[in-house]
């Protein structure tokens, strides 16, 4: 018999006065995977993980978490799930290893805290108060306070922000043994190279709705597999190119002169786009094929324009 999600929420609603953050939402984790819920700023995903580790009340929609309601059995829910929040929720006057070590109190199994502080890298900074930790610091206590009391399902805000590669890669290699030991993660993330590195199933999200899902390769796969990119010396009139090869053209934003084209890219469709320059008297600095990437399809999804 398969096993029940982790987390089902189906049209979520939650307003703040008369703005829509979470409209219609429907989201599923699997049970022992990895689920990332990407999206730009104000997306509406921080809401929804926040609803569902019951620190904010719906307006409308189900939500389930390993089958309970996250308000209504907060009680039976709470040594069941790990939480880590974006900007830590830790007490500024404690000393790290301190709070650690107060939190695992609160369980009846916690795990080693000797051997989460060695994995994470805490002992450099234990008896250090958390107000005088730096962001990379307060990330790590924050995520081994969420995982001391061996969680079935872990939430984890932004995990990575703020760490350098050593941490970051760290962090990466227990997620994926968390993974492997059948606990459910529901991650955040702005850094698509975490997403494409540790989830099973990516949801990206926009406007209060979540607008694709699937793994890495499908989402990958659904606009075509390559893209050509641009580089141009000189500002380029996206409309006109974009009619010149059929639409499939954006530009960055910010007004960089560098462009995409997504989809199959065949020798045609290049001479057209270095023709095209040509006669426009645009210069080519750099023309590169290669393979599409999740940051591709998050961009094509969402659009390019600053928020």
């Amino acid at each position: 018999m398969p096993l029940s999600p982790a987390v089902e929420v189906n049209g979520l609603v939650k307003r703040y006065g008369a703005n829509v953050a979470v409209d219609g939402l429907d989201l599923v984790a699997a049970a022992g995977q990895v689920t990332a819920v990407l999206g730009p700023n104000g997306a509406g995903k921080t809401s929804t993980v926040e609803i569902c580790e019951g620190l904010r009340h719906r307006d409308g929609g189900q939500v389930r978490v390993l089958g309970l309601d996250p308000v209504r059995d907060a009680a039976v829910l709470r040594p069941q799930v790990g939480v880590m929040l974006q900007d830590g929720g830790l007490p500024n006057t404690q000393r790290a290893a301190d709070v650690l070590q107060h939190v695992s109190r609160m369980y009846a199994d916690p795990a080693d805290t000797a051997e989460l502080s060695e994995r994470l890298g805490l002992r450099s900074f234990a008896r250090t108060t958390v107000r005088r930790l730096s962001g990379g610091e307060r990330q790590r206590l924050a995520l081994a306070v969420a995982l001391v009391g061996r969680p079935r399902l872990v939430f984890l805000d932004e995990p990575s922000a703020g760490l350098d590669p050593q941490a970051r890669r760290a962090v990466w290699d227990l997620v994926g043994e968390l993974s492997q030991d059948g606990v459910s993660v529901v991650l955040t993330t702005h850094f698509m190279a975490e997403a494409e590195a540790l989830a099973d199933q990516v949801v990206i999200v926009d406007h209060g709705r979540a607008i694709a899902s699937g793994t890495v390769a499908e989402l990958v796969a659904s606009g075509g597999t390559t893209t050509l990119r641009v580089e141009a010396a000189q500002p380029v009139d996206a409309a006109a190119l974009a009619a010149a090869l059929g639409g499939r053209f954006t530009v960055d934003p910010a007004g960089r002169t560098a462009c995409t084209v997504s989809g199959p890219v065949d020798p045609q469709l290049v001479a057209v786009l270095t023709r095209w320059l040509a006669d426009a008297g645009v210069q080519l600095i750099r023309l590169e094929l290669g393979r599409r990437t999740l940051e591709d399809v998050f961009l094509d999804l969402t659009g390019r324009s600053l928020r």
